[in-house]
């Protein structure tokens, strides 16, 4: 098996609802995401001596996880008053992009594995930076 991997970046802003600290009041992060995955090489075609191109991964997160998420309000659907905020976010027509769980780091690298996984890209770990010195890593 060989792994590849490519980075990306992205601006998010999001809210703890409930957190003790101040992560419970809206603020955003540039988040840097590296995706790798894992495979066996083409043996011939055009793609010979690849796991995958790089512009097919990049093509695939970018409209999966990139184009829908960045610059967006995550908020968590479970929260009445982070919804509270999203309803006034789209009365608005800005961005928000809404998970059924707390948006954190943790959280955000396991739903961005699973969404890449549930379109067919065989991924195998999401290292998901929220600021340059913390990170969170999922692989299941």
């Amino acid at each position: 098996m060989i792994r590849i991997a490519k980075e990306f970046s992205f601006d998010i802003a999001h809210m703890l609802d409930g957190h003790d600290g101040k992560c419970k009041n809206l603020h955003g992060h540039t988040y840097r995401l590296q995706v790798e995955v894992t495979g066996e090489l083409h043996a011939t075609g055009p793609k010979a001596g690849m796991v995958m191109d790089y512009g097919d991964l990049k093509a695939m997160v970018n409209r999966h996880i990139i184009e829908p998420m960045d610059h967006a309000f995550i908020y968590d659907t479970t929260s009445a008053r982070e919804c509270r905020l999203a309803a006034t976010l789209r009365e608005l027509d800005s961005k928000q992009y809404g998970l059924p769980l707390r948006t954190t780091a943790e959280n955000i690298a396991q739903h961005i594995y699973r969404t890449l996984r549930g379109h067919g890209l065989p991924v195998s770990l999401i290292r998901l930076w929220e600021t340059p010195t913390s990170y969170a890593e999922y692989a299941e």
